[in-house]
């Protein structure tokens, strides 16, 4: 006897075994129901099923696209630690070329160096461009404590207070979020 060749009931007995006794139903309208009752009690249930099953579908969707999110955020901003490593080595770079007096950029031996220190900082800033790293504009423009720090006031008869007039250090942006503000120097009325 296999189990197609099972009784009808003792099939579906074996179906529900392991289901608690008070989901069970024997199939028959309860005590005082009519089967209009029983009816829309079970079009009731239905349509709570679905919508519950609506909700998860809304929820499945809202977290698959907070996933994707998150994945392009990562994909986005992985390099910052890399490139507030890299900026230290940018600054050094630029307070070389800063350093090198007019004097040497005109003498034959030294011309050569000059030349490649200034194309190794114009790759550097070529790479972060590539990643989307961008230099935060500070002199002549209003402080923003958003992207800058301000590190001193300066007197000053010639800018409104509250303007950049010295940059310290360049700030930069990492697409669009701060890798590292840019600490300046604001104006400030002369006494």
């Amino acid at each position: 006897m296999n189990e197609n060749d099972k009784p009808q009931d003792e099939a579906v007995a074996d179906e529900l075994k392991g289901v608690p006794e008070e989901f069970l139903d024997d199939g028959k309208p309860e005590e005082g129901e009519s089967e209009n009752d029983a009816l829309a009690s079970l079009r009731a249930d239905l349509e709570a099923a679905k919508q519950d099953v609506l909700y998860a579908q809304a929820e499945t969707q809202n977290v698959r696209r907070r996933m994707e999110k998150d994945i392009q955020d990562a994909r986005a901003y992985a390099a910052t630690g890399f490139a507030r490593d890299v900026l230290s080595v940018w600054d050094n770079l630029s307070r070389a070329v800063q350093a090198i007096p007019a004097e040497l950029r005109e003498d034959d031996k030294m011309k050569g160096l000059v030349v490649g220190i200034e194309a190794t900082q114009r790759e550097l800033e070529k790479v972060f461009h590539q990643h989307g790293i961008t230099r935060i504009a500070a002199v002549g423009l209003p402080l923003d404590p958003n992207q800058h720090q301000a590190m001193i006031e300066v007197p000053s008869a010639e800018a409104e207070p509250g303007t950049v007039v010295q940059e310290m250090q360049s700030g930069w942006m990492i697409k669009d979020r701060l890798l590292r503000p840019a600490m300046v120097g604001v104006a400030k009325q002369p006494e």
